[in-house]
């Protein structure tokens, strides 16, 4: 695994709003720009309406980033989440974010209200994932994203 730095841009992922690379690996630590809910084949449709729809499609441009390095939501270790309409949104968004992971395998996060996002958004998540590594004991990878012994 490499310690410099891979900067990858993402084929069939949104659009970037800013200059910034979809991701920057290295030494196995992946970290995801922030995405905003931006149609990845229509750089210039509207936005979704409501934090709901908005929500949904920014976890589609994550999970779009993510399978591009051959990785899925199961490989997030933190997510860092902004809310326009903070209290507004609040318990719409954790209802809506907490059906992307099993109630026992969650990330970290921390969730911010600010004062405004790119393109008039209502919401923006970045995430940081880790690279599976094979463990030197011949471990087999689960699908849930971490290694055990062989017969665990």
């Amino acid at each position: 695994m490499s310690q410099d730095p891979h900067f990858h841009m993402i084929h069939g992922a949104a659009q970037p709003v800013a200059p910034f690379s979809h991701a920057v690996e290295a030494d196995g630590w992946v970290i995801l720009t922030g995405q905003m809910p931006t149609d990845p084949d229509d750089a210039d449709a509207p936005l979704p309406e409501g934090i709901v729809a908005q929500t949904h499609a920014v976890m589609r441009n994550l999970e779009i980033v993510l399978a591009g390095l051959t990785l899925n939501l199961s490989h997030v270790m933190q997510c860092r989440c902004f809310l326009t309409q903070f209290e507004r949104d609040y318990a719409a968004f954790n209802e809506t974010y907490a059906s992307y992971f099993p109630a026992d395998r969650r990330p970290a996060r921390t969730t911010v209200g600010v004062t405004a996002l790119a393109v008039g958004a209502l919401v923006e998540i970045d995430m940081v994932a880790r690279r599976p590594q094979v463990p030197a004991s011949g471990g087999v990878l689960p699908k849930v994203g971490y290694w055990s012994e062989p017969g665990a």
